[in-house]
């Protein structure tokens, strides 16, 4: 192999030839500095993107100070915990810009070039900085299953407490759910273990209502045992209706204490695991999964924009030296801007017209890593 001396500022002077045990130890040198410079990349552009957004976070925040009990410091401390889930919906652009820009850096002051001239292939260049997206898209799992969903559940309850809210999914019409034999409409969960507004309807196996029954609220006991308070139970026979009222009554409810609480929750703030449970409870009664199923894809997909992004940045710092390292980070953040636009749009026309949640989350990022990879391999030599 031939070996070229370079330094930034000077020319490229050629040394000689080498046996490969001493190349070996070289190219495992040059792969630790771009490994590096792309992870030093990649913690700069967290630390202008996380700033910036959770900044936006708290401003959206400041309009509710002063409602209920909630105060600056409710604010700030909510904007905090949503850092973790922050962080996993700007890594693919943290990826693409520390890359972008980390291997622009070295574009611009031709160490680059001196290393193709000695022999790497772009391919072969951008496998170190592939493997840093790697460690990139490892911490966004562990965040996923460990950090975010938890914290982000945390900071809504107290968000809510704080403004004297309740718990609420459907903009006023509640939380419903079913199993074989009964349909469950809850108003409002006030807490984890109380809900306001209770109806429950009754069918036979032959698909006949049987009951209506109507409470004030519910406390939700373990084990699936409910305590109605002011109920009203309405029974629907060939002959009549009959009506009857009573102070207390207990129901054993199909819904668990866990499951209460996740049918309280947003989707995209539940566990992997949490997700794919209810979304087998949903599909199992006869229920629409598609929310879930596409909040269960769509972690996966990151992971994968992710890796993609890395990718991508590659033919970015391999063009004209003459761009530049500002004019290469604009086309790059014009490009991740149109890349979320058409994921998010994709996503919501999936979500609309009921395509399969794995292609509309995994084929944006997998069509990337194709055009890429294609792009790598025609300079491999």
């Amino acid at each position: 192999m031939a070996i070229w001396r370079f330094l930034p500022g000077s020319d490229i002077t050629f040394v000689g030839y080498q046996g490969d045990a001493v190349c070996e130890a070289k190219l495992k040198v040059i792969a630790r500095y771009i490994s590096w410079e792309v992870f030093v990349g990649m913690i700069i552009a967290a630390v202008i993107l996380l700033p910036l957004f959770s900044f936006f976070d708290l401003i959206d925040q400041l309009d509710d100070v002063g409602k209920g009990t909630y105060g600056i410091k409710d604010a700030f401390l909510y904007m905090l915990m949503l850092v973790p889930r922050r962080f996993i919906q700007l890594a693919p652009f943290i990826a693409l810009l520390g890359t972008v820009g980390a291997l622009g850096v070295l574009a611009v002051n031709l160490e680059l070039v001196a290393l193709r001239v000695a022999g790497l292939s772009p391919l072969a260049i951008s496998l170190p900085a592939v493997g840093v997206g790697l460690l990139l898209t490892s911490l966004i799992v562990g965040l996923e299953y460990l950090v975010a969903p938890q914290l982000q559940q945390k900071a809504t309850v107290l968000r809510a407490v704080a403004l004297e809210q309740s718990v609420e999914l459907g903009r006023g019409l509640g939380i419903w759910t079913r199993d074989a034999q009964n349909i469950l409409r809850i108003g409002e969960m006030l807490n984890q273990n109380l809900g306001r507004d209770i109806e429950i309807i009754h069918f036979s196996r032959q698909g006949t209502m049987t009951a209506h029954v109507q409470a004030q609220y519910a406390d939700i006991i373990d084990d699936g045992l409910w305590k109605l308070h002011e109920v009203t139970v309405r029974t629907f026979t060939p002959e009549k209706i009959a009506a009857t009222h009573t102070s207390i009554a207990s129901w054993r409810s199909f819904l668990g204490p866990e499951d209460v609480a996740t049918l309280t929750k947003p989707p995209e703030s539940l566990t992997p695991l949490e997700l794919m449970r209810h979304t087998e409870f949903l599909q199992d009664t006869g229920q629409q999964a598609d929310a879930y199923l596409l909040a269960l894809w769509r972690k996966a997909g990151a992971v994968v924009m992710t890796t993609a992004m890395v990718l991508v940045a590659i033919p970015f710092v391999f063009g004209s030296v003459r761009e530049g390292l500002s004019g290469k980070l604009v086309l790059a953040s014009l490009m991740g801007i149109g890349v979320y636009l058409l994921d998010q749009i994709i996503a919501n026309a999936g979500l609309a017209f009921h395509l399969n949640p794995i292609f509309t989350s995994l084929s944006p990022g997998l069509l990337l890593i194709a055009v890429a990879g294609y792009w790598l391999l025609r300079r491999v030599a």
